[in-house]
């Protein structure tokens, strides 16, 4: 049999079947998708591919799924540090928005942003912000997958004036990409303190006509709690619940402020939390009880969050500091183990934004969205057991290459679809300008 691309490694891990490590094995890609696992030895007897790869020292794993970020936030990366949430949003970069933000903007802080997250071992992000059709095509001539964020705030940009226009926004953009295989779409109405009832009732309907997720910011700290509490007599999520937004569709970014009765309910409605550790422990927002909803079986994934607040869109890293923090949270040095941290990196970021049939795991039929990671490296040596070298030692620098849809991304360090050069000194003119 014929395929275009032939990857023997020296363990594929591929998150479906649960627990499982495949040694000497190799997976052959057709087209775009995933055609077959198997080992080396019959892989060799099977196929006779276009370009085939062996890796004596990689693991290959899924691509990541950065369930939440704000890519072309990459550009005020380090702009305003040290500085709780709402004194960074309101003194800092809502002001640096208004002066700066732009299709051009948007369009080269995104490809900032896309190349560090292939070069992170991402595949496939979800966005929130402003200009997100420039998101778009810069993501479709790159060959990234993204979930289109189609951006609500109550506050007038230089995108959307009102609620009605960023909506009609929105929708249009949501027509124009539908059919692109790279481009997905979700509701983001911003958090429960910037977006008016009326608003999210209409978001609720039109995500159910359109059939798309809702991805917004909730219990991100305690403040936000005590200003719902005082403006509508409840807290955000009872808000939400009131107005029909708990659901399956909704991603519920954060959430680092939860009570038991919240979690049951979530359990309930099947909603899905993006854990965003590194942020949050950067803007002293609290900790997610990542421990409490795995045992509920709520679906949790991952996520950066944007450059600014984190600052950067390493998902490696991310998961590594989500297995260390939930072990310390909980006092159990088995909550979050390395397998199911990789899963919720994957799989669960997958699910939440309804594409777990397509991507999230190494799996026939699936996407070939693949990351291949060296571990004969001085960080990862002496190797007992893959997965966990990848999880608690592996540095996002040994991941080697990278697909999308079966397109190699990264080859050997080096991005394929992007100018490495050109991307270093635009982003440095745009630091010039900022700072001034």
């Amino acid at each position: 049999m014929n395929v275009d691309t032939l990857v023997h490694a020296r363990w594929i891990i591929p998150v479906e079947p649960k627990n499982t490590v495949y040694e000497n094995y190799a997976l052959a890609v057709k087209n775009d998708k995933i055609v077959a696992l198997l080992s080396s030895k019959d892989a060799k007897k099977k196929f006779t591919a276009k370009e085939e790869l062996t890796l004596e020292n990689h693991a290959l794993i899924p691509g990541l799924v950065n369930a939440h970020t704000h890519a072309a936030m990459s550009l005020f990366r380090g702009l305003a540090n040290d500085l709780p949430l709402m004194d960074w949003l309101n003194n800092h970069i809502w002001p640096a928005e208004k002066k700066w933000i732009s299709p051009k903007f948007v369009k080269d802080g995104t490809k900032l942003a896309v190349a560090e997250m292939i070069r992170s071992g991402t595949t496939c992000f979800n966005d929130m912000y402003f200009f997100s059709d420039n998101t778009a095509e810069v993501c479709v001539n790159i060959g990234m997958r993204v979930v289109i964020g189609l951006i609500v705030i109550d506050l007038p940009t230089s995108w959307a004036s009102n609620s009605d226009e960023y909506l009609t926004k929105g929708e249009f953009i949501h027509d124009t990409f539908k059919h692109n295989p790279l481009i997905s779409t979700a509701f983001a109405p911003h958090a429960p303190y910037t977006v008016s009832d009326d608003s999210l009732k209409r978001i609720a309907v039109l995500a159910e006509e359109l059939d798309i997720p809702i991805h917004m910011h909730i219990h991100e700290t305690s403040d936000e709690i005590e200003q719902s509490i005082n403006q509508y007599g409840k807290r955000p999520l009872e808000r939400l619940s009131d107005l029909g937004l708990l659901s399956s569709r909704l991603i519920a970014v954060h959430m680092t402020q939860l009570e038991q009765n919240e979690i049951d309910e979530i359990k309930k409605t099947r909603v899905s939390v993006v854990h965003c550790p590194e942020s949050n422990l950067k803007l002293a927002s609290g900790f997610c009880p990542v421990g409490k909803l795995q045992k509920n079986n709520i679906n949790v994934c991952i996520g950066t969050d944007g450059a600014a607040s984190n600052n950067d869109l390493d998902m490696l890293g991310e998961m590594h500091i989500t297995a260390l923090l939930a072990k310390g949270v909980n006092n159990d040095c088995a909550c979050s183990d390395a397998h199911t941290t990789l899963r919720m990196a994957t799989l669960n970021g997958a699910k939440a934004l309804g594409m777990s049939e397509s991507i999230g795991s190494l799996k026939k039929g699936k996407q070939a969205d693949v990351v291949a990671i060296d571990l004969n490296q001085i960080e990862t040596i002496p190797l007992y057991e893959p997965l966990s070298q990848i999880i608690y030692a592996a540095d996002r620098r040994q991941i080697s290459d990278v697909w999308v849809a079966g397109k190699r991304l990264l080859e050997n360090r080096e991005l394929t679809t992007l100018k490495h050069e050109e991307l270093l000194e635009n982003s440095k003119l745009w630091g010039e300008k900022i700072k001034k």
